[in-house]
Order: C-alpha cells, then structure tokens, then sequence
C-alpha cells in the first residue's frame, strides 16, 4: 500500500508497438527492450489495459510485478465482460451473462499484484452510453459489491450519473473513487468536476480531440498533445485532490506516438516530482507530433 499523500503519475499502457501511433522511436528506443522496465525508470505506475479484452495470465502478471522497482504500483483496468458487454459479444460471439467464475478468473489475473503489494487500484470503466437507469444502477452497485473489496475506481461519463446525488452517495459510503476525466466534451457528457469521494483520487486525461473522438480509430482518436496551459489546469486539478487524500493517481490516455509519457513526464516537472526526461525523437519527427 502506498504512503499517505503519495502520488503516482503515468500512462494508460505501456505498450503500443503497432500502427501510426505506435511508441517505438518517440518513446521507445528502436532497439529490442523490455518496455516495462524501461517504462519504469521514468513512471511509478501505470495502467494494465490488456486486461480490458481478456484477463492476462497470472504467470504473465507476476513477471511484470518482478520487473518493477518496489515502490511501483499496477492499476488494473476490469475486463470488459463486466463493463461493455455489447462490446464483449461483438469481439467474442459469446453471452456477456456473467458468472462466478469470471470473477475468479478475473481475481486469480490480479493475485500476484496483490501478493507482491503491487496493486494500486482496480478501475471500472464504463461507456458514455451506460446511463443513470434501473438497469444501470443495478449494474453499478453488482460491480461495487463484487469488487469492493480493492481501491475501487469508477470512470462513469454519461451526464445523469453526475445530475443525480445517488452516485456521490454510493460511492462515499462504499469507499469507492469517482474518476475524474478529462476529454471533449458533448451535450451528454459527465460533469468536468466530480466530487471526491473516498480517500483516492483517480485521475485520466484522454485528450481534446473532439474533431476525431467518434470518427476516429483506436489510435487517431487520442492524437492531441496536451499544451502548457492546458497543463497547468491538470495540474491544479491533481493538486488540489492531492491535498484531501491519501493516495493520487494520474495517467495520460493521449497514448498517440508518445504523447502521454511525454506529458506525464510535463506533469512531474512542473509539480516537482521526481522525473527524468526520456530522449527526445528526431526533430522530423518532433515537427509532425507538434501538429495535433
């Protein structure tokens, strides 16, 4: 468990070696590395997305808690099946009914996280389409007494979960951290400001991209370059959380050709957190990034 007041500033994933946004050459050196080590010495953390798709194998999960320094913390991003199950039977074309034995499934991924006190938090994400409803408060209130028992995280982004009190509430009394998000912002988008509502506060920023956030693709979606002055106003954000909590984490989803290590590593800099700069890409390349 971390200490009191400690902070933790990364990125959603770690791997992105494929495709126009791929991290090789902007983050990554080009020569073969084991990219969770090398990740580390720059971040103390960093959101696990592959399990969104598929539990990962415990095998798998325990050498990257291995690779890790001590103080290096995992968060844990739950499986799909439980969150997004339209999106489960379209990738799968199986039932996305739940069973007891997905939760095993799913808790058994994250055993070696918690048995190397790697385990930070375990965020549930949730689409802009899952409402304020009958149905979705039931689901909501599944996932809180199922998972309850880690450092839960709830990313909700439909604007009835923030115009109603009942979430707030549920939330305080279960221990449960709000998500606070950062991404274009629609007429039935979540409230910018959500209250804090356990002793974590649990931060991503996705980017502005509104022109490409539902046209684009999984990468060129996230193609936005966060500016200093938008910066700044993370910044006070994550600050001002920081002074009422125990425990903050904050990662960068704008994952396009190394954008969220590089403003992660903009973010340590300016609060004056430990950091070290990564080398930077060729300046061809640099030129192109600027571009967003």
């Amino acid at each position: 468990m971390a200490d009191s007041g400690k902070m933790y500033i990364g990125t959603s994933g770690w791997s992105y070696p494929r495709g126009e946004g791929r991290w090789t050459g902007y983050f990554y050196p080009a020569k073969k590395i084991n990219e969770l080590e090398y990740y580390s010495r720059f971040f103390n953390t960093v959101e696990i997305n592959s399990s969104f798709y598929r539990p990962p194998s415990p095998g798998y999960v325990e050498r990257w808690a291995r690779s890790v320094p001590e103080d290096f913390l995992f968060t844990v991003k739950l499986w799909q099946k439980f969150t997004h199950p339209g999106m489960y039977e379209e990738a799968s074309g199986e039932e996305a009914a739940v069973y007891p034995e997905d939760v095993d499934l799913f808790n058994e991924s994250m055993e070696p996280l918690v048995r190397y006190g790697k385990l930070g938090a375990l965020l549930a994400q949730f689409p802009p389409s899952f409402r304020n409803n009958d149905s979705g408060q039931r689901v909501l209130n599944g996932i809180v007494s199922i998972f309850g028992r880690y450092n839960l995280a709830v990313e909700l982004r439909h604007k009835s979960w923030s115009d109603d009190t009942y979430t707030a509430e549920l939330f305080r009394k279960h221990n449960v951290s709000w998500v606070q998000i950062d991404e274009p912002m629609f007429s039935s988008s979540i409230a910018a400001d959500l209250p804090l509502t356990s002793d974590m506060a649990y931060f991503r920023f996705h980017g502005r991209n509104r022109e490409m956030w539902w046209k684009g693709n999984s990468e060129t979606r996230y193609k936005y370059l966060y500016s200093p002055e938008e910066m700044e106003e993370l910044i006070h954000k994550v600050e001002a959380a920081a002074g009422k909590v125990k425990q903050t984490f904050a990662f960068f989803n704008n994952h396009w050709q190394g954008y969220a290590p590089r403003n992660a590593v903009s973010m340590l800099r300016s609060m004056q957190l430990p950091f070290k700069e990564f080398p930077e890409p060729s300046s061809s390349t640099e030129d192109e990034q600027e571009t967003v």
